[in-house]
């Protein structure tokens, strides 16, 4: 013989296992030292272990104060022992704790990275704009705007905390010490060269650096500060970012082959930009990372563009990487135009693709009917070989053909990287 409201095998307070349905009694609720809740009083505590006894319909209208955790220490013990020995009020308790859950999803709030593009694209097909931003110039205004949002919300603690800023010399792993705020200003000084190039003002203004390449200007601009950069910085980087996107809108598409010198090589504007957006999402990451906050990758189309960008610049970083003994020498080369030998990177993913490496010459064509070898590589993965936070042993490539050739190639786009 069972108590009332029991199975055989079951014992009172204690719900039975049964794996084919949901148990009556609903999860335990989460302990009043993890909600800020000020800890009940001594009396209160006294009076849990000793629930008033209530009538029935009384305990049935408190089951949706009890699934808010609204009632007092006292009606909460009174519902909890009933739930214990009341099937059907169990049964309602589990129901409206669940529904009670629906108000509070876990997942994140986080918006998709290709949610702005999606928005300003239907707003822009109902109402072309005036003044186009180049389709060149969007993926820098996404990540900028991106890294921004996260950025709105960090307090003082968040702006000091220790960044490690990770590239590849062409040899071997390089990294540099400093803070969120730091990694800001990085990006403010870097980005200035771009600013030069159209005109704009130095961000750097009378402070001189070593050589016009991006290390020399960043460390100019930090030694420049007597305390560490703060949250001080975030203003004139967005103030610049918000120039640069307006000046290439002003001055139009064909602005996009101006040339923007980083001292050891140039790029033309709508490449520029496609680099600036890059590292801006690479460092975005960073900071993500010391904070301990999530960070999804771009969306695919400007991911496309970043990596199209970087395997368009591999031939060349091949070629100064075997200048300098860093790579295999040339084994057939071409009069420039003829096909070569050919590298197939394959890229999977939302930003993926296939692009033709030349493997001897830059100047060369590449060829399906000169391939030698075959690379396929995760699109964020190969992004952060070009970033240089992975390393060209540690890529997860999927090889075959000539493995010199590949080592190589995965070098080469480690190279890409710098501070």
């Amino acid at each position: 013989m069972t108590e009332p409201g029991f199975e055989d095998g079951e014992e009172p307070g204690i719900p039975a296992r049964h794996p084919a349905r949901s148990p009556r009694i609903p999860l335990p609720r989460a302990a009043v030292e993890d909600t800020g809740h000020p800890l009940p009083a001594l009396d209160d505590l006294r009076a849990a272990m000793n629930p008033p006894r209530l009538p029935h319909r009384v305990l049935t209208s408190l089951l949706g104060a009890w699934a808010l955790s609204a009632c007092s220490p006292e009606e909460t013990a009174a519902v909890e022992d009933h739930l214990g020995t009341c099937g059907s009020c169990a049964d309602e308790a589990r129901r409206l704790r669940e529904a009670v859950g629906l108000l509070h999803p876990p997942e994140t709030l986080d918006l998709d990275p290709s949610l702005r593009t999606r928005v300003l694209e239907t707003c822009l097909d109902r109402r072309p704009p005036s003044i186009p931003v180049p389709d060149w110039a969007t993926a820098y205004d996404a990540e900028t705007a991106r890294l921004d949002a996260l950025l709105q919300d960090f307090g003082e603690s968040e702006w000091h905390a220790p960044v490690r800023l990770r590239w590849y010399d062409g040899k071997d792993r390089t990294t540099r010490r400093t803070t969120v705020a730091g990694v800001i200003a990085h990006l403010l000084a870097v980005d200035g060269l771009v600013a030069l190039a159209l005109g704009l003002d130095d961000p750097l203004g009378d402070i001189t650096a070593d050589r016009p390449t991006p290390a020399a200007r960043t460390e100019a601009c930090w030694r420049s500060s007597r305390i560490p950069p703060t949250r001080s910085v975030r203003a004139p980087w967005r103030e610049q970012s918000h120039a640069l996107v307006r000046t290439v809108a002003f001055t139009g598409g064909g602005a996009g082959r101006m040339a923007v010198p980083y001292h050891d090589f140039t790029l033309p504007l709508h490449d520029a930009m496609i680099d600036r957006a890059f590292e801006c999402w690479t460092h975005a990451e960073d900071i993500a990372d010391a904070v301990n906050y999530p960070y999804d990758a771009p969306s695919g189309r400007h991911l496309n563009r970043m990596i199209d960008l970087a395997a368009r610049m591999l031939p060349e970083v091949l070629a100064a990487r075997r200048r300098a003994g860093l790579a295999a020498p040339a084994r057939h080369l071409v009069a420039a135009g003829d096909p070569g030998r050919t590298l197939r990177l394959e890229i999977e993913g939302s930003g993926g693709g296939e692009w033709l490496i030349p493997l001897d010459s830059p100047a060369a064509s590449p060829s399906t009917d000169h391939e030698v070898a075959h690379v396929a590589l995760d699109d964020v993965e190969f992004c952060g070989l070009a970033a240089g936070h992975v390393s060209p042993e540690d890529a997860a490539a999927g090889q075959d053909g000539d493995r010199e050739a590949i080592r190589d190639v995965l070098s080469a786009a480690a190279a890409l990287s710098r501070m």
